[in-house]
């Protein structure tokens, strides 16, 4: 069955037995475990829950991989859900957003849908104006992963990606480990292996809301610690050239609101990206101990550090959604209500070969990790 096939009619099944769901325990976030359980050609879809000493809660459907809710305290101790989503499996189906997924096999975008591995070349499919964006239509955002909960704090998620399944060579397992510590962080790791050169990039798309109400991101402070990005044309695809951000509005190596230069469509970069949707070049060379991007709210106190091996980051501040789409506790979720911030290989990596690559060849083992640690500044909190 394709999987849009399958999704329809697992939304049938949602739809039909919502109703007859026993009762069970509401987590922290207000979500009823019911709502994610379903089964479709043998598999079952369910709720996970991570809670750790602080009474932080992640919540985390197998459906997509996807990170639902986050609960983190923020500058007066109140706990706040940081991440846009759905309270049902539902409305992830018919809605098809990237809301937290995992994404794979290639996360961003592959230019034309096509690249050339080992002197053959493959087509994907062109779901992106023209271009493969976060491995196709039928993208890991959209498969059922094995789910294993190690521990009241660990989650692995392992899904077989099958030769030629959206045009990727070669047989991929993967694996998704998702961790919550007791210094309040979410910390996920990717593995992966294959039977035949391929390439591989995988990342998480939540989108984070640090004021935790989902209206407005424009006054929440970033930081990208990298000298230089990778510009786009407009159709969002990397042109190859990796251009400093000294002097631009992407210069983002100190504290800025997010909204000081958005707007500021007569430097091109902006106008091709309808705001922030770019790859930085992190100062960070894959150390996974140095902080490669901030993310913090004035409102609430709560910051976001971002730690990752992985040589890029792509910043997107949600420039496309409308205020059509209601989320978690009928919330609608206006423009630029959220950001994303996606640990990854560069764009276009497989046609453009010297950039850091992303190929994975039998033997080997595809290894990358994103660390998203909160925390509240005591600056914010000295002012109360």
């Amino acid at each position: 069955m394709r999987m849009k096939e399958a999704i329809v009619a697992l939304g049938a099944l949602v739809l039909a037995s919502c109703g007859a769901q026993p009762k069970v325990e509401m987590t922290d976030s207000g979500l009823n475990p019911a709502n994610f359980q379903v089964e479709l050609n043998g598999k079952k879809t369910d709720l996970y829950t991570l809670k750790n000493s602080n009474g932080m809660e992640v919540c985390i459907t197998n459906f997509g991989g996807r990170v639902v809710s986050i609960l983190v305290p923020d500058k007066d101790g109140v706990m706040q859900d940081v991440v846009l989503g759905f309270d049902n499996v539902a409305d992830y189906i018919r809605n098809p957003t990237d809301f937290g997924a995992t994404i794979g096999r290639y996360a961003n975008r592959i230019g034309q849908g096509k690249f050339t591995l080992n002197g053959v070349e493959y087509d994907l499919p062109k779901n992106n104006f023209g271009h493969c964006l976060h491995g196709g239509p039928n993208g890991y955002q959209y498969q059922i992963f094995d789910a294993k909960q190690l521990s009241p704090q660990q989650l692995e998620l392992s899904y077989i990606d099958v030769d030629g399944q959206e045009g990727f060579p070669g047989t991929l397992k993967s694996k998704v480990l998702m961790t919550l510590t007791n210094d309040n962080a979410l910390d996920i790791e990717y593995e992966a292996e294959t039977d035949q050169p391929t390439i591989v990039n995988m990342t998480n798309h939540s989108y984070f809301t640090l004021d935790g109400d989902a209206k407005s991101n424009l006054d929440q402070l970033i930081v990208i610690n990298a000298d230089n990005y990778t510009p786009v044309d407009s159709t969002y695809m990397t042109t190859g050239e990796i251009l400093t951000v000294e002097g631009t509005p992407m210069d983002l190596r100190q504290a800025t609101t997010i909204g000081k230069n958005i707007d500021d469509f007569e430097f091109e970069q902006l106008k091709n990206g309808n705001g922030f949707d770019h790859n930085w070049v992190l100062n960070t060379n894959g150390d996974v101990n140095q902080v490669c991007a901030t993310l913090s709210s004035p409102k609430t106190g709560i910051v976001m550090d971002v730690y990752t091996n992985e040589p890029g980051i792509q910043f997107y501040s949600t420039n496309f959604l409308d205020g059509t789409l209601a989320g978690k506790k009928g919330i609608a979720y206006d423009k630029r209500a959220a950001v994303c911030l996606e640990t990854q290989k560069y764009p276009d990596t497989p046609n453009k070969t010297d950039w850091p690559t992303a190929q994975l060849n039998p033997g080997e083992k595809y290894y990358s990790r994103c660390i998203y640690k909160f925390s509240v500044d005591p600056s914010v909190v000295a002012q109360n």
